[in-house]
């Protein structure tokens, strides 16, 4: 998956505050990513959420 700085990642599963969108604030061999909904920043390793994605919302670039 292609997934770069700035995308928005539409979940499987919600956070628990509710929300399914996550925004990415770095890639790497980790993502670290912040909800859209509480704002909670958290650090996630790169397998676990590429199995989670449901879609991806990129941030306008071709």
């Amino acid at each position: 998956m292609d997934i770069q700085k700035g995308d928005i990642l539409v979940m499987k599963k919600q956070h628990p505050c509710g929300s399914g969108r996550m925004i990415v604030l770095r890639s790497g061999m980790d993502f670290k990513l912040r909800c859209e909904g509480c704002g909670r920043e958290f650090m996630i390793p790169r397998l676990k959420a590429e199995k989670n994605v449901k879609s991806i919302i990129t941030d306008g670039r071709q």
